[in-house]
């Protein structure tokens, strides 16, 4: 039974790397709602770590949630969008328990021993590297002449690479620097160039599959300038010239809504499964609207009157919301379930778009205990997606197929 069990479990990546985070979602938001609670309410003390919560909350966001949905994701399809070789069974269950591995590892490093979190950092980053590598080797023997989004997407996953490695220079070091560049990195070089390259991928694809008469927007020089704005946005950042952001952040939020009006966001809503795919883009939008007003402010001398709120619109309502909108997709499609979003899917997702909006108001300056509010709220709905899909990673197919 047991070797059964881990067969199924085994038999394709999405279902391992998927499965590691949805239990990495609620893990991460637990202890985040743990310290906020202990410093919001004092029902507790904060919770004693030996790296500062807030660098090691950035980190377990940025390197040990997000990964795990993206590498089950290409995994999946790179061999499909390429004609190219599957990724083996070794290779994927070797990455995932390394990042596992490395992630419980950190856990614990946090709260007992600096060196132990320094190690676990190292199995993520190997993890990390054996499933770039994955991707890498099919990329590489793939028939298909047109990789042009592959690229994209190699190029982000290195810079993914690369923060892992920074922020384990930081822990070893203490340099700043390092510190800095990994979550300049993680954001604005890794997540956001997979997540935008991701969607001019496959909403536009989604969208014909069920849409009446829908013409496909999916032009390759649009993509290209966000993808740059993106890096040059993180580059600022890095150099601490947020007050010129909006030079690069007001084009992509052109470029933005361009492909919200031009994907028909309106037409979405016919099929909910697609809509959750628009409204998560959307959120793309609302994101760099609050990052030019923000950085408007800093350029005419007002002070950053937004704090952080755009960054937890583009984190939690584009970032997030993407993510398991497309990991709902993947998950229903491969276990033999139907493509429809039920009522209990609708109502997370717009949960999430309810989290970012709470964490946006908490940068009111009345508004500070909405932060505790939106992470409470997110644990919650987190717990209810979790609870709705993990399972599914363990079970058989429906249809009988194999993976």
């Amino acid at each position: 039974m047991a070797g059964s069990s881990w067969n199924t479990f085994s038999a394709a990546p999405h279902r391992m790397m998927m499965f590691g985070g949805a239990v990495q979602l609620v893990t991460v938001l637990l202890y985040w709602s743990i310290d906020l609670v202990g410093r919001y309410t004092g029902l507790w003390p904060a919770p004693m770590t030996t790296i500062p919560g807030i660098f090691a909350h950035a980190f377990l966001m940025l390197y040990t949630l997000f990964p795990f949905f993206i590498f089950g994701f290409l995994m999946t399809t790179y061999p499909r969008w390429m004609s190219g070789p599957q990724v083996p069974l070794l290779r994927y269950q070797a990455a995932f328990l390394l990042l596992a591995v490395g992630v419980v590892l950190f856990y614990f490093g946090l709260f007992f021993f600096r060196a132990i979190a320094v190690a676990g950092v190292a199995l993520l980053l190997a993890g990390y590297s054996i499933a770039l590598h994955s991707l890498w080797r099919v990329y590489r023997q793939a028939q298909a002449r047109d990789t042009f989004y592959e690229t994209c997407l190699n190029a982000a996953l290195s810079a993914g690479a690369f923060g892992v490695a920074a922020y384990l220079a930081w822990l070893v070091s203490d340099n700043p620097f390092w510190l800095q560049s990994s979550l300049q990195a993680g954001l604005w070089w890794f997540l956001l160039p997979v997540a935008v390259t991701v969607s001019h991928r496959m909403i536009p694809f989604f969208s014909v599959c069920v849409l009446p008469d829908y013409q496909v927007y999916q032009p390759k020089f649009t993509l290209l300038p966000m993808l740059a704005l993106l890096a040059v946005h993180g580059l600022l950042e890095l150099l601490a010239l947020t007050r010129w952001l909006w030079l690069v952040d007001f084009p992509m939020l052109l470029l933005a809504l361009l492909h919200t009006w031009q994907w028909r966001f309106r037409r979405a809503f016919a099929v909910r499964l697609l809509a959750i795919l628009h409204v998560a883009f959307a959120w793309l939008s609302i994101a760099f609207t609050l990052y030019v007003i923000n950085s408007l402010a800093l350029f005419f001398k007002f002070g950053p009157v937004l704090g952080r709120a755009p960054l937890h619109a583009i984190a939690i309502g584009f970032l997030l919301s993407i993510t398991l909108a497309m990991a709902s997709r993947v998950t229903l499609g491969h276990s033999g379930r139907e493509l429809q979003a039920d009522t209990t899917t609708w109502v997370l997702f717009w949960g999430f778009s309810g989290v970012a909006i709470l964490r946006i108001v908490a940068e009111w300056p009345s508004g500070a205990h909405f932060n505790l509010l939106a992470a409470l709220a997110w644990l919650l709905i987190a717990a209810v997606w979790v609870a709705k899909y993990a399972l599914i990673y363990l079970r058989p197919r429906l249809d009988g197929k194999p993976g």
